[in-house]
């Protein structure tokens, strides 16, 4: 299961967009995933997905490693491409049968909307595997550093959304044993009704959260004993540069954003 979610794991590299700044990668994925959620024609999503593309290609990172994060969302794609065929109506019919009616603008309101979900996992993907938690941290804390002049603790938020990150395959891999560990005493989470399956889950939900809650208690304990008191006063052993490569990532997006609004209808 872990090696299924690519999301909040860490792969290091010394490409082209590990080494640009995390700020400039925050940014980026930002206003990118506002680009997929504006794009409206299929030739807008097309040069998004050639952008993320080309971001697989140069940050070096396996191209299956990426795919396989795809897999525990299919069964969410799927659902999603199933209600867009069968609700939306428009176009060319294309097929009727009893009850059933699908329509040409069915089908294509299902590849955009499934399109859009692939685009969002894969960004999500690439931000994480390029970008170690510090990084992260460090980036969320400069971006956020403005609004401290209005009380806003961005450190400490910056530190919480990258511990939460960090602790994804934590929480992925402690599924996974507690699972097996049920599986094992012969429990089934496959089998019977809906209802059974949820039931099921039950015995699997109540560990982990007993788990993630030793694991946050030991952590904060970890952190007091070695003398954490929040932001204020802290120094920088790493500090973040603003190079031309990364001015040149805020460049792509800017193109990106007038090709998006210009295929827009």
């Amino acid at each position: 299961m872990i090696g299924n979610i690519p999301i909040g794991q860490y792969v290091a590299g010394a490409s082209y967009i590990h080494r640009c700044d995390p700020r400039a990668k925050l940014l980026f994925i930002f206003f990118f995933i506002l680009l997929i959620f504006l794009a409206k024609t299929m030739l807008g999503l097309l040069v998004l997905a050639a952008v993320c593309i080309v971001g697989i290609l140069v940050s070096r990172v396996p191209v299956l490693y990426i795919l396989r994060g795809l897999k525990p969302a299919l069964w969410i794609i799927a659902l999603t491409v199933i209600l867009q065929i069968f609700t939306t109506q428009g176009g060319q019919l294309l097929l009727e049968w009893n009850f059933i009616h699908i329509y040409e603008k069915g089908v294509q309101e299902a590849i955009f909307v499934a399109g859009r979900i692939i685009l969002l996992m894969i960004s999500a993907s690439l931000l994480t595997l390029t970008t170690s938690p510090i990084q992260l941290t460090d980036g969320l804390e400069s971006l956020f550093s403005p609004l401290k002049r209005f009380g806003f603790p961005a450190h400490e938020l910056a530190l919480m959304m990258s511990i939460s990150l960090r602790f994804i395959p934590t929480l992925l891999e402690e599924t996974d044993k507690i699972a097996k560990a049920q599986i094992s005493r012969g429990a089934t989470f496959v089998s019977g009704s809906l209802i059974q399956r949820v039931y099921s889950i039950i015995p699997l939900i109540v560990p982990l959260f007993i788990q993630s809650f030793r694991r946050a208690e030991d952590l904060a304990l970890a952190m007091e004993a070695r003398g954490y008191r929040g932001g204020e006063g802290r120094t920088k052993y790493r500090r973040l540069t603003w190079e031309l490569r990364d001015t040149f990532l805020m460049l792509i997006i800017l193109v990106l954003a007038v090709a998006v609004w210009g295929l827009r209808t």
